[in-house]
């Protein structure tokens, strides 16, 4: 029956390639923030891939995973970027039309960690008996630097002081301003400290952690079962860029994505790119697998946000992902 199911998508997709030079489908993205983390997204944008695929994209940005699901579930949008916490938080709510993971769009934490002084000999030590500004708790940064401390030996909250009250976007100046001995942040903020010397990255929870599922797109179910090809679609265009930003330099990226990013010194944002193409931040191609979703799962479980692991089936669905693989490959 799955390859059935996979026959019929790729059928559909041929078929339609034909048609979508005359008429293009608009699906409304929601982007849980809007960061170069996600660089592929806006290679798929800015390279083309989406409208290729006959797919004219409305992109917002809804700063918050509460805000990008309510988004989503209210039907303001088709498709979010999110973590995929949030098609678990979603179902224990009861919602029938819940939401589904389609497509993996980061393999790794995107956040850093930073001091005052450069520490060219770091080590998670160095951070006991200190004060870390962190993220709220909950949160997918949070979760995923309390669960790489207590794994490497340091108790959150007991070994080290964290910070947990602050917004996302106060960080940065909070540290900058003298609070906390370290501070956990995303770039382009980290890169920015650094140009200021005001913070050194010495490490990255990216590189720290195992491989995560950090950020997925998804979609209601009803939305999913009713829209197979914008889904196909979608989902072969982010994989496209997938592939071209490991085919490509970190200045030809930063390239390309420049017009998404105009407040940012190109500079600083090739740095960023290269940062996050080292360590493999984005995913090779759009499959969740199962061991990664489960992982993601222990982490959550471990922060007390969840009490025992959701079927991956019931979550989670690769038809289109393996599709498009089979597809482009």
């Amino acid at each position: 029956m799955k390859k059935i199911l996979t026959f019929s998508m790729i059928i559909l997709l041929i078929l339609s390639i034909s048609s979508a030079v005359f008429a293009q489908t608009q699906v409304r993205l929601s982007e849980v923030v809007h960061s170069i983390f996600y660089a592929p997204q806006y290679v798929a944008l800015h390279k083309g891939f989406f409208e290729e695929e006959g797919l004219e994209i409305e992109l917002s940005t809804a700063w918050g995973g509460d805000k990008a699901a309510t988004t989503l579930l209210s039907n303001h949008a088709d498709i979010a970027l999110i973590g995929p916490e949030t098609t678990i938080y979603v179902l224990k709510e009861g919602a029938d039309n819940y939401l589904l993971n389609f497509a993996q769009l980061t393999q790794t934490a995107g956040s850093f960690l930073l001091a005052r002084e450069e520490m060219p000999d770091f080590s998670l030590e160095d951070v006991r008996g200190k004060k870390i500004v962190g993220n709220r708790p909950g949160g997918a940064p949070e979760m995923v630097m309390e669960y790489t401390l207590r794994h490497n030996g340091i108790e959150p909250f007991e070994d080290v002081e964290i910070v947990t009250n602050l917004d996302f976007t106060a960080n940065a100046p909070a540290f900058k301003n003298g609070l906390g001995d370290f501070v956990q942040l995303f770039e382009p903020k980290a890169s920015q400290l650094e140009a200021m010397g005001a913070g050194h990255v010495v490490a990255s929870f990216g590189e720290l952690g195992s491989k995560v599922p950090y950020t997925c797109y998804m979609a209601r179910k009803k939305y999913i079962e009713d829209n197979p090809l914008t889904i196909l679609k979608f989902t072969k265009a982010i994989y496209q860029a997938q592939k071209w930003v490991y085919t490509h330099s970190a200045e030809e990226i930063a390239e390309v994505i420049r017009p998404s990013f105009p407040n940012i010194d190109f500079d600083i944002l090739v740095k960023v790119v290269d940062r996050y193409k080292s360590q493999e931040t984005w995913a090779h191609n759009p499959i969740l697998h199962r061991k990664d979703f489960d992982h993601w799962q222990d982490i959550i479980i471990e922060a007390g946000e969840l009490d025992e692991k959701i079927d991956y089936n019931l979550l989670v669905n690769t038809k289109f992902a393996k599709s498009v693989i089979w597809l482009v490959d």
